[in-house]
């Protein structure tokens, strides 16, 4: 008999029940204490007007002031703002209003997914064939004189496949420019017109 068994609602605030009491009774022309007893409010609570803070209006625009200026804060948040600017208000208050203004917090972007290098300079693409994606490193060591030495590395991304190492006692921008040049021409032959290469520093 579980399977058969309504689910319940969420209960509804005093001042939202008044008014599905109201509506009730607009439409279907029964007594206030019928709709009363079935929808369990009291008469007393039903009968009973809200009287706002006369200070109420100037805080609700405060309150949207703050959350057009922070859009991704939260009505706590803003509560710690209303009380820096003076306001003399609790969590609770701010919370029943921030629900009646239907203030919500705009949910957080999905990331892209891409890869980063390690410093974040530039975006690394993933490889989708062979020669889509070059990437270029510099590995120091010395020789047993002690004296530094540098090689330059080209990868292939896609196949791993080591494409020239460089070794000199220093490396410019020239020299790497280089190297990739004379890579590129006998591989921009082989490559089909929509291809087109990337080549990465890491």
């Amino acid at each position: 008999m579980d399977q058969f068994r309504p689910e319940r609602a969420a209960p509804m605030s005093p001042s939202r029940r008044r008014a599905c009491i109201n509506r009730v009774r607009s439409e279907m022309r029964v007594s206030e204490r019928r709709v009363c007893r079935v929808l369990g409010q009291h008469r007393s609570t039903q009968r009973r007007l809200p009287v706002s803070r006369a200070d109420e209006e100037r805080l609700v625009a405060d309150m949207i002031e703050l959350a057009r200026q922070y859009g991704r804060y939260g009505y706590r948040r803003v509560a710690a703002l209303l009380r820096d600017a003076g306001w003399q208000v609790n969590d609770k208050r701010i919370e029943r209003l921030w629900k009646r203004e239907g203030l919500k917090v705009p949910s957080k972007q999905p990331k892209k997914g891409r890869l980063w290098l390690n410093d974040g300079s530039c975006v690394r693409l993933r490889p989708e064939h062979r020669d889509h994606v070059w990437s270029y490193d510099f590995v120091h060591h010395r020789t047993d004189d002690g004296k530094a030495f540098r090689t330059l590395n080209i990868l292939d991304e896609h196949s791993r496949e080591c494409l020239a190492i460089r070794v000199k006692r220093k490396l410019n921008s020239t020299e790497v420019i280089d190297a990739l040049t004379d890579l590129f021409m006998p591989h921009a032959a082989c490559l089909p017109t929509s291809a087109q290469t990337t080549a990465q520093s890491s």
